[in-house]
């Protein structure tokens, strides 16, 4: 049985509903009756339940101990469970440069949510060196939308009552197809052999902008109605560049397809 916080997220329920189900058992417990900010509910809870794996998905935007204190209280519950842990992490604990991120590479966040999470990480693998810590990038999909999906399309409504957002061409990512990360996960929660940091986004590098025009079309809308900005134009910090080298998790047999094979 696998045990999922944050299953009623994007990436929770297609993880519980997709192809990556075919394996598994689920409880996802709502955050009702899983605060992963409480250490003895949660530990009690899941040490209780008794999962093979437990992936931890969970986290609040600007909630540094529902980030932080969740995730080692998570992975203290599945080290005392005994059950196998993945963990949720993203390629934002980098701030960007012109080479491909590794493993190996040292964290250097510059946003708040960055920093949160990396510190997870840390505290993460402080409780279960055992587990493994999945790094992706912008998520998207086919059958539901992503935050950045609707974004394009809102941007494109027409009518709407809100300043359209302005899409970065100087901030790259590796967007990957939300089916292909559940089945990843799903897979690496029955796997032992693979532990520590691992990099699962997908082939392609392309800047917001340029994800932006390629799902405006996939909606069937124009893409020249979409407003781009760069970072000379926002007073603030945003990470730039990260293109994650994701070969290790290839050469373990997970792949991740290209934009363009998933949204035709």
């Amino acid at each position: 049985m696998m045990l999922i916080t944050g299953g009623s997220g994007f990436l929770g329920k297609h993880l519980a509903n997709g192809h990556a189900s075919d394996r598994w058992e689920f409880i996802a417990p709502s955050s009702r009756s899983l605060d992963v900010r409480n250490r003895t509910s949660t530990i009690d809870t899941i040490r209780d339940w008794k999962p093979g794996a437990v992936v931890h998905l969970a986290y609040r935007k600007g909630d540094r101990p529902a980030i932080v204190d969740g995730s080692r209280n998570v992975a203290e519950a599945a080290t005392a469970a005994g059950a196998r842990l993945v963990h949720m992490s993203t390629d934002v604990i980098f701030r960007g440069k012109l080479a491909k991120y590794t493993e190996h590479d040292l964290p250097d966040p510059i946003t708040d949510y960055g920093r949160d999470k990396y510190d997870a990480e840390l505290a993460v693998m402080a409780e279960c060196p055992s587990a493994v810590s999945v790094r992706t990038s912008l998520l998207f999909g086919t059958s539901a939308l992503s935050i950045p999906q609707r974004d394009v399309r809102n941007a494109l409504s027409t009518g709407s009552d809100y300043q359209p957002m302005k899409f970065f061409t100087d901030e790259f990512r590796c967007p990957a197809h939300v089916d292909d990360i559940a089945v990843a996960v799903a897979d690496l929660a029955g796997r032992r052999d693979i532990s520590g940091p691992l990099h699962v986004a997908g082939p392609d590098l392309m800047s917001r902008a340029e994800f932006a025009s390629i799902l405006a079309r996939w909606f069937g809308l124009d893409p020249a109605g979409l407003q781009t900005t760069d970072h000379s134009e926002v007073n603030e910090m945003r990470p730039t560049r990260i293109h994650l080298d994701s070969s290790k998790a290839e050469e373990a047999g997970i792949k991740v397809r290209p934009v363009s094979a998933t949204l035709r």
